[in-house]
């Protein structure tokens, strides 16, 4: 038997991102989707570097016995390239990507994959998640802390643990080898969107779509409709025999490159008429009027009426009111900070990683978090300057025992060293109000 695939590429900025950071490739010996990160400077810069290094792959050269090892080389020739640009520029230092590549060497399918972007295999109608995120929900799901229902929506979903940047030269890619079957359907996304789409949904969708691209548009649409908080970027297959094809359903043969790698980057979203599309249109059309008056230009007209001048209140009812106002802030300052107090996060005190309650932020002269554990792990004793930079921006966590599990985490590629077992510190109660 003698296969190809038939496929589609798609990626869509999205209705929050301001430039898309996501890179695919699809060919008829490659399937590649990187997610780029490290803020607008670097994350498009890594992922396309990623898809330059994998695309001469796209080819007959290889066989299946050297697939992965020729995998492992690009991987390993992308990383050198994103340590080398980073080093020239400064203002990509810390940037990195996902990457999750399937290489087709006859019959086969070699896959290396780092990160959250996601392998989909759906075989006789049945959909089956055929990579693991390296996240930190994933391990909370791995020992059992939280269900894989609430890892979907869980808050800190997104704080991925192994990527391919130029902040950590020892990390491993996981690697896997299948078989090629006639009928099969693959997709590869990036979390723009698994994080918006359900399972159940991308499953009957490329269920009852046959044709990949029409099936690849429905997807990017639906995370749109979802609200569109990612860049979206789709690569489907489908895996044909050659000698069972009818005339005009052959298998693809051009290649396609989109998302930040591609020349058509700088594309807007391609949202369908949907609520979120009207609310981000909105969004953008009053951040235009927002940026025209504060260039000079004028505010709206009134009518004349609005011009006359209104009676002067009686000195008593402005009192009143004053006092109102000040008594109903109090009190919502009071709620809010009883709220703070039920947040944690992980960050760094002292250059030492440390369990915070409250949030990281301040109120005038109050600072809204105390520190509520100790680690005895030095910020330098982490295992990579990605993770390093992850926690001095602080990592929220939803609960102690969830902040307790990010650290053991975190100390787990931290170089060993002894140090006594973390303690409680004592912090005083809150008092239920904000000092003003």
């Amino acid at each position: 038997m003698s296969v190809a695939l038939r496929y589609a590429a798609r990626s869509d900025v999205g209705l929050v991102r301001s430039n898309n950071q996501d890179s695919a490739y699809a060919g008829p010996h490659l399937l590649m989707v990187a997610d780029g990160m490290g803020g607008h400077a670097g994350g498009d810069v890594a992922s396309s570097v990623a898809v330059a290094a994998f695309a001469p792959l796209d080819g007959e050269s290889h066989g299946p016995d050297d697939a992965l090892d020729q995998l492992e080389t690009a991987l390993a020739d992308a990383r050198d390239e994103i340590i080398a640009r980073s080093d020239a520029d400064p203002e990509l230092s810390g940037m990195g990507t996902t990457v999750l590549a399937i290489l087709r060497a006859g019959n086969k399918l070699a896959m290396v994959h780092l990160g959250d972007s996601r392998g989909y295999l759906m075989r006789d109608g049945v959909l089956t998640q055929v990579t693991t995120d390296h996240t930190f929900v994933q391990h909370l799901v791995d020992i059992g802390r939280i269900t894989p229902e609430e890892a979907e929506h869980h808050p800190q979903r997104s704080v991925v643990m192994r990527v391919l940047g130029d902040f950590d030269p020892e990390v491993t890619p996981d690697l896997s080898v299948r078989e090629a079957r006639k009928g099969d359907r693959w997709l590869l996304c990036s979390d723009g969107l698994s994080g918006f789409v359900s399972a159940e949904t991308i499953e009957e969708t490329m269920a009852t779509i046959a044709d990949v691209d029409a099936c690849a548009d429905r997807l990017v649409q639906l995370a749109l409709r979802a609200g569109g908080g990612d860049n979206i970027t789709v690569v489907l297959a489908d895996v044909v025999e050659l000698d069972d094809v009818a005339d005009g359903e052959g298998p693809t043969t051009n290649a396609t490159v989109v998302g930040a790698a591609a020349l058509s980057r700088n594309d807007p979203t391609s949202a369908a008429d949907g609520p979120a599309a009207r609310a981000a249109g909105l969004a953008r059309a009053a951040q235009v009027v927002d940026e025209d008056a504060q260039d000079g230009a004028p505010a709206a007209v009134g009518t004349d009426e609005d011009d006359e001048p209104a009676p002067a209140p009686r000195r008593w009812r402005t009192v009143v009111v004053w006092l109102g106002i000040a008594a109903l802030v109090v009190g919502a300052a009071a709620i809010a900070y009883g709220w703070t107090q039920t947040q944690y996060y992980v960050g760094v005190d002292d250059e030492e990683v440390v369990i915070f309650r409250g949030l990281p932020q301040t109120l005038g002269p109050v600072a809204l978090s105390s520190v509520v554990e100790r680690t005895g792990t030095s910020l330098d004793e982490l295992g990579s300057r990605y993770l390093r930079e992850r926690v001095e921006q602080t990592i929220h966590a939803d609960s102690l025992d969830d902040a307790r599990d990010l650290v053991a985490m975190l100390e787990e590629d931290a170089e060993p060293s002894p140090r006594p077992t973390a303690t409680p510190t004592a912090t005083p109660a809150p008092s239920g109000t904000a000092t003003p």
